[in-house]
């Protein structure tokens, strides 16, 4: 691992630029020289692309003896198109300067079907793809020929797909490469990877971690993190999206050459470049980006972003990863970041140079927002960072894999059972769950069987399976793919009249029956059916609080960070002053909720009983659980009213107060009350279209015709009704059941809580709100209306809760049950 590895045409044009070759970079191609796969952690701006492709580049240098053969060679993933078409540029430059014979390409949704049929047949040396265009490449004949000289694959940002179902797609598809070019070498890139040894055994065939190589870059300048604060006011009560720091905001951008603002939502993202534009006195060139704009839209801004003709860009998770953009002077973060590694992903598209400091500036919407950015700040300091655990490998990409392997040429069924095996996710497999997956490819299920249209393979006297007919593998490529788009649902009366939109997200969770609140209207569920959710007005104040705008998870270890805070009294002292008196004076009043502990806090407020939560489990666990205690509520006769739920806490209310919480939080509620809720609403017929899109029994594309997602819907909800009737142990309503478990409902914190509550709950009783509260009490009856819409009315109701909450009187003694 020495600079005597390096090619001397490489190690020249580093010469030449003024650089040097980075350890982590001679390391990766000492790896690759050893035989090794490996995985690469490097701080943003490290050269962690270069040091990916340096194997490749140097076994093209002439100092190494003859070019390898034509074809090829090298294979890139990204998770991102954008990403792809960025690292082919900044590619191009060392290959044309060193004067390397090497031809590189990318391959996407978008690349022309002319240009894709030549590149089967006459490859480039390096082609630069997304998992879904590869599993696509996978089910071509053609793809034994094409892949059997691969030398590499370089999958960059691993992070970021990894742990989902698009990370099982990539396995299935890197067991496969492995299998048709056995000498293939894996390599992996992150800048924010929490769990290096986890993603090694990912990495890895068959989990043999020993065989993949842990490269850890140099360490660059420790990035600047500033929290920036009200110039005459305090840190907001409630609220999310910060729209009084805007003036504050737009000095910054004056100051700086270019600023990146990042927010949490597509909506956030819309109202935060509005504000600024309002408040853009000297027409600065402001642009916005994020998934819902069109491509043309987004390819404008990236180039004029790119050219630096932008003082400003406020964008979503659509820029996470990074297009690298030298110039950014500043990144800015309104609201909270929600995880350390989203942070430091998003604060290194500042710089993005090693040896500079990257600056970024946070923006608490909110009280328990500060705390959460100071949590951040402090993971960010120390280098700490958080991510989503691996899971088991998804039945639905397991069949739409078998179906490409199937399109590409007839399979062994033990032969393929081994393949897939070999990677991580799908270790776990056995011979009775793979015959299952099988028997649903090829007859879509005992309950389908007698249609014809569920035939896709067949399997022969030998244990060979192939396609039944040859027309199936264009309806497969047509039709594959992991991302299945969220669909807006119509809120509509029985006689049509439409009272607006909400996410699918949001209405799955609901049963026929419930009550919700909706453009200040109580409304009463009669039917979700065909993306329209039919209402009428309810006749008792609405429970649920609806909401607008999808909410990235908070992760665990940012809420066990802020917990800590919490009781780590001696910290308050570096904290603004009124946020410390907000801390002591609910410390005077009531308790504090700890790492190892559940606080409930009950009062009386405006005529009803308010039962509040602080859980630190994220929104949408919390959003679960009170669907679940309002639910165990009306059966115990306690006349739940609603709830409101934010990422920290859950508060519910009610006509009678609650004496005791435990029985509402025993751990039998997941076995019971939650099974119940999932049968019952359209969660589960939610996440059985997904999968049912992904595994192929239900396809979105014809040949010249492409289905609406109402008749998608159609489509699935008839299968579903028919499988929960016949065949309610379908492999997709497993599928399903595991989806609606984990990503909608996160099932697994729930778990966690409710074991910590039935082993130390701290159950407060007051006689009036407590200063912790405030933040999701005065979100009531304001969930339906956009972010930011509120948050002036916010500040009035605020003032109001918090003059109670903060009052301290000398008989302020709480009555503690512990």
């Amino acid at each position: 691992m020495t600079e005597t590895l390096i090619p001397p045409e490489i190690a020249g044009w580093f010469a030449g630029r003024g650089w040097r070759v980075r350890r982590h970079q001679a390391e990766m191609l000492a790896a690759s020289d050893a035989g090794r796969h490996a995985l690469l952690v490097a701080d943003t701006g490290a050269g962690k692309t270069l040091a990916g492709f340096l194997p490749t580049l140097a076994d093209f240098c002439p100092s190494r003896g003859p070019p390898p053969e034509d074809g090829l060679h090298t294979l890139y993933v990204s998770p991102l198109k954008a990403l792809a078409h960025d690292v082919q540029r900044n590619l191009v430059t060392p290959v044309e300067e060193i004067g390397l014979p090497l031809r590189i390409e990318t391959r996407s949704g978008d690349t022309p079907a002319d240009r894709k049929k030549r590149q089967r047949a006459r490859p480039p040396h390096i082609l630069l793809t997304t998992p879904e265009s590869l599993s696509l490449l996978l089910s071509y004949p053609e793809s034994f020929e094409l892949f059997r000289g691969l030398r590499r694959v370089v999958i960059d940002e691993v992070h970021a797909f990894a742990t989902g179902k698009r990370g099982d797609l990539l396995a299935l598809a890197l067991s496969r490469l492995q299998a048709l070019a056995p000498a293939m070498q894996r390599a992996a890139l992150s800048a924010t990877v929490a769990d290096p040894e986890g993603f090694r055994e990912w990495l890895a065939p068959w989990g043999e971690i020993d065989r993949v190589v842990l490269v850890e870059g140099e360490k660059g300048a420790p990035p600047e993190v500033e929290i920036l604060l009200p110039e005459q006011a305090s840190v907001p009560w409630g609220g999310h999206a910060a729209v009084w720091a805007i003036p504050q905001l737009y000095e910054l951008i004056k100051r700086n050459k270019t600023t990146l603002v990042f927010t949490n939502t597509r909506f956030l993202a819309e109202l935060i470049f509005q504000q600024l534009w309002d408040a853009n006195e000297d027409t600065l060139p402001i642009g916005i980006h994020h998934g819902s704009l069109s491509k043309e839209a987004r390819r404008k801004v990236e180039g004029a972003m790119a050219r630096g003709e932008l003082r400003a860009l406020v964008a979503t998770a659509s820029l996470d990863l990074g297009v690298d953009w030298g110039d950014i002077d500043c990144v800015v973060q309104m609201g909270a970041p929600k995880g350390s590694s989203r942070l430091l992903q998003r604060i290194g598209r500042a710089n993005h140079r090693l040896d500079q400091p990257s600056r970024a500036i946070l923006v608490p919407g909110n009280r328990f927002e500060f705390l959460e950015a100071t949590a951040a700040k402090d993971a960010v300091d120390q280098g700490q960072r958080d991510g989503e655990d691996f899971r088991p490998g998804g039945l639905d990409v397991l069949a739409q894999h078998v179906m490409a392997c199937a399109c590409a040429a007839p399979f062994e069924e033990k032969a393929m059972l081994a393949e897939v095996r070999s990677s991580l996710a799908y270790a776990w497999l056995d011979e009775s769950v793979w015959k299952r997956v099988l028997h649903f490819v090829a007859t879509g299920g005992y309950a389908l069987e007698a249609y014809d249209k569920f035939k896709r393979i067949v399997r022969d006297k030998s244990g060979v399976w192939r396609l039944t007919h040859p027309e199936h593998a264009q309806r497969h490529r047509m039709n594959a793919g992991i991302i299945v788009d969220s669909e807006m649902i119509e809120i509509r009366f029985r006689n049509g009249r439409s009272l607006g939109k909400v996410e699918e997200q949001f209405a799955a969770g609901l049963r026929n029956g419930d009550t919700f609140r909706f453009a200040g209207m109580d409304l009463e569920v009669e039917s979700l059916k065909d993306l329209e959710l039919i209402v009428r007005a309810a006749r008792s104040a609405a429970q649920i609080p609806s909401y607008m705008g999808l909410r990235l998870p908070l992760t665990t270890h940012l809420a066990d960070r802020v917990r800590a805070m919490l009781v780590d009294r001696a910290s308050w002292s570096r904290f603004p002053d009124d946020v410390r008196e907000w801390l002591e004076v609910q410390d005077w009043r009531s308790q504090m909720p700890g790492p190892d502990s559940l606080l409930v806090e009950s009062f009386p407020h405006a005529k009803r009983e308010y039962t509040v939560y602080y859980t630190f489990t994220g929104w949408n666990a919390n959003q679960s659980l009170g669907m679940l205690i309002t639910k165990r509520m009306e059966e115990r006769g306690l006349m739940p009213g609603g709830f409101v739920a934010n990422d920290y806490s859950l508060a519910v209310w009610g006509l009678r107060p609650v004496e005791d919480p435990r029985p509402l939080l025993s751990p039998d509620i997941l076995a019971h009350e939650f099974v119940d809720w999932v049968q019952d609403s359209y969660l589960l017929r939610r996440a059985f279209r997904e999968v049912a899109v992904i595994a192929g029994l239900v396809e979105r594309q014809h040949p010249g015709k492409r289905k609406s997602g109402k008749q998608v819907t159609f489509s699935t909800d008839l299968i579903y009704d028919v499988l929960r009737k016949y065949e309610p142990d379908h492999v997709l309503i497993e599928a399903a059941w595991a989806d609606a478990r984990a990503r909608m409902t996160d099932i697994g914190r729930l778990g966690d809580l409710l074991d910590r509550a039935a082993e130390d709950l701290v159950h407060v009783k007051l006689d009036r709100v407590s200063p912790l509260a405030v933040p999701v009490m005065v979100m009531i009856g304001r969930e339906s209306l956009p972010q930011g819409a509120v948050d002036e009315e916010l500040l009035l109701e605020a003032e109001t809760l918090a003059g109670a909450a903060m009052r301290v009187e000398r008989g302020d003694d709480a009555e503690l049950d512990v």
